[in-house]
């Protein structure tokens, strides 16, 4: 059987760039050598394209990956599909599919799926429209409401209009309520978020999601706890079981994400049949809305009084044998390596 040329693109220039490494390395672990020949592209945090002929994923993961037999490189837009390197030859690396494997901007908020499109080279997950939206949480928030899928409520603020901050604090205390979660509206794995209980600390979560993107949700904080559910397929769906995150700390941060720090992930969580059929089936309908393809985990809050709300969306959550999405998958009988063959083949099949 003749193997599939697979791209693998990692890296990237976002704060997630680490997140990136560690889910790269744990996949091209998974991907069965009788299927596929494998063609690593490393990107760096300033941005510059590599391909890597002596893919070393030890040294990938701990961001050691970028050595003298690195080639710079980019993907041809002139019609010949593939890779293009900038050796003496200008060699051409023809390539079937792309698996992207990057989080955060510039990467899964549709630049990186636009580049595709136009190398036209099919690639696993979302489009290039979907991608930008979901990643955008007030677009998200916005098409999910209308499609009437309770989300937390919220404020969207944008740093040209961020003047009056004392006022826009009591407008918020207002509508919100005296604890409020401050998240940058385009960025990933808990960076730049905040949750603030007086103003002091609202001053400090607003630079600091400011930082991070130049608009800014302020979101209603919402007592319970956050589960999340697996989704995949372009067609026809796929729904994995739901987990459940179990955090002593405030919220679940960088740290907690990637560390476990004083966290357990639970799966499948430990919720009623009826909320876990709920959840499940408001996981299908957000993926629909959003336009989604390939694969994306959803995240929902649990509510004291049992109702769900949606949270977010994720269009390439990480991808490591042990991450949450391959683990609701394992749940109703996914393995990590027969996901990665399922990922690819809906790519190919788009």
């Amino acid at each position: 059987m003749k193997k599939i040329r697979l791209g693998v693109i990692f890296g990237g220039k976002s704060s997630e760039y680490s997140v990136s490494l560690h889910s790269v390395s744990s996949l091209l672990r998974n991907c069965d050598p009788n299927k596929y020949e494998i063609y690593c592209i490393g990107i760096t945090k300033q941005g510059n394209w590599y391909y890597l002929p002596e893919a070393d994923y030890d040294k990938i993961e701990h961001d050691h990956w970028k050595d003298e037999t690195c080639i710079e490189a980019c993907l041809s837009l002139n019609g010949k599909t593939g890779l293009v390197l900038f050796d003496d030859q200008h060699t051409h690396l023809y390539l079937d599919v792309i698996f992207p494997v990057l989080h955060g901007k510039n990467g899964e908020d549709g630049t990186l799926q636009g580049y595709l499109e136009l190398a036209q080279i099919p690639y696993v997950g979302c489009n290039v429209l979907s991608s930008s939206c979901v990643m955008d949480k007030e677009f998200t928030h916005i098409l999910c409401e209308k499609a009437q899928i309770p989300c937390a409520p919220y404020l969207c603020v944008y740093k040209y209009d961020y003047q009056d901050e004392k006022a826009l604090y009591e407008k918020a205390v207002e509508q919100l309520g005296s604890t409020l979660f401050i998240k940058p509206c385009n960025a990933g794995s808990s960076y730049g978020i905040s949750k603030v209980r007086n103003f002091e600390e609202f001053k400090k979560g607003m630079e600091e999601a400011f930082h991070h993107d130049s608009k800014v949700l302020i979101e209603k904080n919402i007592e319970g706890f956050e589960i999340g559910c697996a989704v995949m397929g372009n067609d026809e769906i796929i729904v994995g079981e739901c987990d459940e995150i179990e955090t002593h700390k405030d919220f679940f941060d960088f740290d907690a994400k990637y560390a476990l720090d004083a966290t357990t992930i639970h799966c499948p969580a430990r919720i009623t049949k009826q909320q876990s059929e709920c959840a499940k089936e408001m996981a299908r309908k957000a993926y629909r809305v959003m336009n989604c393809s390939g694969f994306t985990r959803v995240d929902m809050f649990v509510c004291k009084d049992g109702g769900i709300l949606l949270n977010e969306l994720n269009t390439i959550p990480g991808l490591t044998a042990t991450s949450r999405f391959p683990s609701m998958m394992k749940e109703i009988g996914i393995s990590f390596s027969e996901l990665i063959d399922r990922l690819i083949e809906l790519a190919l099949n788009k």
